[in-house]
């Protein structure tokens, strides 16, 4: 009888853990993911690593078999782990979500009945919060808040999580008279909720959190108006808090969404739930694209206003916040007041391909600024508005990666140029266009409905939803395609968008009360297709586990053909439309 390598053996007690980097741990069943990295990375885990260790490399989730895992998570199995890091972005995520738990714990111990309200986040590292029921924080109170905070922190006081039947968790909020997390838990589909503890105070919210207070060193408070900012790290440097800028136009912006929200009695995903279920769909759709028409309408007066010395009106904003429809709403509206608008592409602009930048992988950088040849663009815009003479327009060829001669056009004085593209906020862009020419449109998605009072929808994740259903509609892509591009389209908004926003004239925020309702039935069989091996399945559970708050909207015929939502979902009857160019003559007679 041949021997054989396969022998008896006693059962295991304890799992195996292959780390990131080959290393190999073992730990009894059960044992939390938290203990394994102390010891296997002590100078990773921020209750445990020497004073200064790099912010870069602290721990504070894990990937376990690709899944998305809390640090309290215990291993009952043979896995394979890799850390979630501050300077990731699902770890700068729990980072502000358990500071801001720390907020509301610390507000309700020393001011309780004063309920505060998590409202938007601010691109140089902030949540913008306030109180809601109660007299504003004065800066004293404030101070006070940031010492007990810090004194939570010291104490490294432990976040437990439990989960608990979701009839209890509807009285718990409503004997606290939390209405915004009870008409929140009202369309809950599941018979229970994830509840968060610290210090005795009880909370959801919507993702996971660190295991303990400790963890949570880097932040400040800062008084700002009838508010205040929870300051904290960005994940690009998460070792210091970035300066705070002034930012007045997207303040205003803000300010604005708030008392649109107000009028429309929709200001969290419960009551826009509540709205759609009391019948109030065709209502609210009505009003807010009112709202959006009078946007425009606002934008169109400013520019008419500053007639005749404004020619050329440039639109720029992120991918998916719907700049198309704004410019050809706009031109619409600038065509009631008898002014003729003339839309030029800056994409037919590009340098010849052997001279596009490169990026730092060596690919071509069409979102470079340099991409596009800023002599010929200036010198055609300076022509065009001349309007003594016929100017030769160019047609950028993407296949063969050359200008091609266009059409021949003579603008008239009634005429205004509308030029949309990312980088219509750089002065860069028309340095020789006289400044009292032009006008800077910054088009948005500014500002979403948050779940309920503590937790808030990133507006990145609305912009990516949209995208996501109009590729699959018009490009052919599936949700993965769009995902995996996702990463280098931020960081061209990040370059060449977003530090240049406040040199709008005037910003334009995209986002509509409903919209989350229409976009969740088209978005989420197109998330469901990405396979669970996927690098992108944390980020598809993610959008998935917000959308599945919102009531969902099946009935588009309810939107207006002339809505921004139309350019991601389908049916705009501004699709063909091009401002300046001529229909495509209709059949006389019914044609041939």
């Amino acid at each position: 009888m041949s021997s054989s390598p396969v022998q008896r053996a006693s059962p295991r007690a304890e799992a195996l853990v292959t780390m990131h980097d080959g290393s190999t741990w073992s730990a009894p069943y059960g044992t939390p993911l938290e203990a394994y990295f102390k010891q296997a990375f002590p100078d990773m885990i921020p209750t445990t690593r020497p004073s200064g260790s790099n912010g870069r490399r602290l721990i504070m989730a894990a990937l376990v078999n690709g899944n998305l895992r809390e640090l309290t998570f215990p291993i009952n199995s043979d896995v394979a782990v890799a850390p979630v890091l501050l300077s990731d972005a699902d770890g700068l995520r729990i980072y502000r979500r358990a500071l801001s738990f720390v907020l509301v714990v610390a507000a309700e111990e020393l001011f309780p009945g004063r309920k505060i309200t998590i409202d938007h986040s601010l691109p140089f590292g902030g949540l913008y919060c306030a109180v809601v029921e109660g007299d504003p924080f004065t800066s004293e109170e404030l101070a006070q808040i940031k010492v007990r905070m810090q004194e939570i922190v010291a104490a490294d006081a432990p976040i437990v999580r439990m989960r608990v039947p979701l009839e209890e968790a509807k009285q718990y909020f409503e004997e606290r008279g939390d209405i915004d997390k009870v008409r929140l838990l009202n369309s809950r589909a599941k018979d229970y909720l994830v509840l968060y503890e610290l210090r005795g105070i009880r909370d959801y919210f919507y993702g996971y959190m660190v295991p303990s207070t400790g963890y949570l060193t880097l932040f400040d408070l800062t008084h700002d108006g009838e508010g205040f900012i929870l300051h904290y790290p960005r994940h690009r440097e998460p070792n210091r808090l970035q300066p705070i800028s002034a930012l007045p136009k997207l303040r205003a912006v803000f300010k604005e969404a708030g008392r649109w929200n107000r009028l429309l009695g929709v200001q969290d995903v419960g009551a826009l739930n509540e709205a759609i279920r009391a019948g109030r769909t065709r209502e609210l759709i009505l009003a807010a694209e009112a709202l959006h028409e009078s946007s425009i309408a606002d934008i169109a007066d400013q520019i008419v206003a500053r007639q005749p010395e404004v020619r050329l009106v440039l639109i720029a904003g992120p991918s998916s916040s719907g700049k198309t429809t704004s410019a050809k709403r706009l031109a619409v509206q600038l065509m009631a007041h008898g002014l003729k608008p003339y839309t030029l592409e800056l994409d037919n602009y590009f340098v010849d391909r052997e001279h596009t930048p490169r990026d730092g992988q060596g690919n071509l950088d069409f979102e470079h600024l340099h991409a596009v040849d800023l002599d010929l663009f200036n010198e055609q815009l300076l022509a065009l508005m001349d309007c003594n003479r016929d100017v030769q327009l160019w047609v950028y060829n993407f296949l063969t990666g050359r200008k091609e001669p266009g059409d021949t056009v003579r603008l008239t004085p009634e005429h205004i140029l509308i030029v949309e593209g990312i980088h219509g906020l750089n002065p860069e862009l028309v340095q020789a266009i006289p400044p009292e020419k032009v006008y800077r449109v910054y088009v948005s998605c500014l500002t979403q409905l948050n779940i309920d009072r503590h937790n808030r929808i990133p507006t990145t994740d609305v912009r990516i939803l949209r995208r996501i259903v109009r590729d699959a509609a018009f490009r052919g892509y599936t949700a993965l395609d769009t995902l995996a591009r996702w990463s280098s389209v931020r960081e061209g908004e990040r370059m060449w968008i977003f530090p240049y926003q406040e040199n709008a004239d005037v910003m334009f925020n995209s986002a509509l009360v409903y919209e989350l309702a229409v976009l969740r039935p088209l978005a989420e069989p197109l998330l469901r297709q990405v396979e669970p091996t996927s690098p992108y399945y944390v980020e598809v559970k993610r959008l998935l586990a917000f959308l599945s708050w919102v009531h969902p909207l099946k009935d588009q015929s309810l939107i207006p053909d002339n809505s921004l939502l139309r350019e991601f979902i389908g049916g705009s009857i501004l699709s063909d439309y091009v401002p300046g160019k001529p229909d495509t003559p209709e059949p006389i007679n019914g044609g041939g």
